[in-house]
């Protein structure tokens, strides 16, 4: 499909606004032969595409990269490493590192300022801080803001309930946990709004690398409890800003 005469032909008013956003949803992707640029994932879902570093090939990552980047003006990457850092720096000099969530991301100076809503991301441990900072980041990066309300597991629940004030009023709470995973259970029991449940692969032998509290939290008794994958705070990061921004509308 041709942009341009397509917008001739709304100009020219042969076309309307309707129609021509229905055909614009499903505009090629850029075929790069290794990989597929989704570059109208934004028009379609409000987001654009994120690349998952982890895995890839050092000149597929790099040119991902710079693709995505001219073409949305902004980038965000997930399960990075510091050597994949050095190198998509140097054909990005703008781009940002955080070895504690392993994001790589570039994005406007001004974005900060233009963040709406609230999100909550709450830990039961230090020890999930590297999941829960994914969620808190992919979220900002997709126009949240997000209050961090760390280390408050059950172990010790004086701390979540001293901590209240900072997530009752959020749009939703993201709660990450290992171990037994209670931290979901107990924060949808006080709170009125979704609760995006974590499980994460820390604990010791019998947590199966995550599995008893994955199962912990689909069998939460609490209402209102969603649950992603193992570790994925890119998952309830980005859950977490769709349920927020149909609350800031």
């Amino acid at each position: 499909m041709n942009i341009e005469e397509l917008l001739k032909q709304v100009k020219s008013g042969a076309l309307d606004i309707e129609e021509a956003e229905r055909r614009l949803r499903d505009l090629p992707y850029e075929d790069l032969g290794y990989a597929k640029l989704d570059h109208h994932r934004k028009i379609r879902s409000g987001f654009p595409e994120t690349v998952f570093c982890q895995g890839k090939p050092d000149e597929y990552l790099a040119e991902i990269f710079k693709k995505l980047y001219e073409s949305n003006g902004e980038v965000l990457g997930t399960r990075a490493s510091e050597h994949q850092y050095e190198l998509v720096r140097e054909l990005i000099p703008e781009i940002i590192y955080d070895p504690v969530a392993r994001i790589l991301k570039a994005e406007p100076a001004d974005k900060e300022q233009r963040r709406k809503g609230l999100v909550a991301v709450c830990t039961g441990g230090t020890a999930d801080i590297p999941v829960a900072e994914e969620a808190a980041q992919t979220a900002e990066f997709f126009g949240c803001r997000v209050e961090r309300v760390y280390d408050v597991g059950v172990a010790g629940i004086h701390r979540l309930l001293g901590q209240r004030e900072k997530f009752i009023h959020a749009s939703c709470v993201v709660a990450v946990a290992g171990m037994e995973g209670a931290l979901g259970t107990v924060i949808g029991g006080l709170v009125e709004n979704p609760v995006i449940a974590v499980p994460t692969s820390v604990g010791y032998g019998a947590s199966f690398h995550g599995l008893s509290a994955l199962l912990t939290m689909v069998n939460s008794c609490s209402n209102g409890v969603s649950v992603v994958n193992i570790d994925n705070g890119y998952g309830a990061g980005y859950l977490a800003a769709q349920i927020n921004r149909l609350a800031v509308k």
